[in-house]
């Protein structure tokens, strides 16, 4: 059976996650019901990364098997065309190695969180955005950040449900960005890291969000960490501001698309 991948971008408002769930609507469910209309065969989809209630994605990954051969933009086509009116857009196929697996293969995650610095509530970005009112301090984020990056315990940033066997995770990248926007200021965090612990962005990101609030000084992040206590994590942001950006494969399938 011929195996493709899919590179999925996903508003995740309406859903209550990746997964697929017996009462609630999943973007699992969602494209899983668009592949039966083109093949009835199909049981499941793996994805690289398994995404909370209200998480967006801008390039999720996930790989199936189809009974025949399809065109790469024919089999996205039709797969978009079966998709509507979900918020979930195929964004290229590609045929795979049958070995390939989206979420086993994958050598890097790459998380994006916005944050949108400014008093007024949010209008076109409400469900897109964390809106944060009181101003925040660049420099102190991005100071208090250098601690995190490289290889640690994150025991005090990762949910008490997380399921991972080990809290050791390296963080290849953390960097915090600054864009001015009508009436405030949008903070973009960039992460990455081979594989993450469950809720660890939203943890670091609201931790951080205590240092450029002013509330924590930016050494306060290193003895967060160093506590190993999930009691010493700063508030747990909202979903709305998170997205996963991308997924990395020592073969990208989608190199040529």
């Amino acid at each position: 059976m011929p195996r493709y991948a899919l590179k999925i971008e996903y508003n995740g408002q309406p859903f209550a996650g990746w997964q697929r769930q017996k009462e609630f609507p999943s973007v699992q469910e969602a494209v899983e019901t668009a592949l039966r209309k083109l093949d009835p065969t199909v049981e499941t989809i793996a994805a690289a990364g398994r995404t909370d209630a209200g998480v967006h994605a801008l390039a999720q990954v996930a790989h199936v098997d189809l009974t025949r051969d399809w065109d790469p933009f024919r089999l996205s086509e039709a797969l978009n065309h079966h998709l509507k009116p979900a918020p979930v857009a195929i964004l290229a196929c590609a045929p795979v190695a049958d070995d390939f697996h989206a979420r086993f293969s994958a050598t890097e995650r790459r998380y994006l969180f916005r944050i949108v610095n400014r008093r007024a509530p949010l209008t076109h970005d409400k469900g897109l955005a964390w809106r944060v009112a009181r101003k925040l301090d660049l420099e102190a984020m991005r100071e208090g950040a250098e601690h995190l990056i490289g290889h640690h315990d994150f025991t005090t940033f990762r949910s008490t449900y997380c399921q991972a066997k080990s809290p050791m995770k390296t963080l290849d990248e953390l960097r915090i960005e600054a864009h001015d926007i009508p009436h405030g200021t949008e903070f973009r965090f960039h992460i990455r890291s081979r594989s993450f612990l469950h809720n660890q962005v939203r943890s670091i990101v609201g931790s951080l969000e205590q240092v450029g609030g002013g509330s924590w000084a930016p050494d306060d992040i290193r003895t967060a960490l160093d506590a190993r206590d999930r009691t010493a994590c700063g508030p747990v942001c909202s979903s709305d501001g998170l997205y996963l950006a991308g997924v990395g494969y020592e073969d990208d399938p989608f190199a040529d698309r």
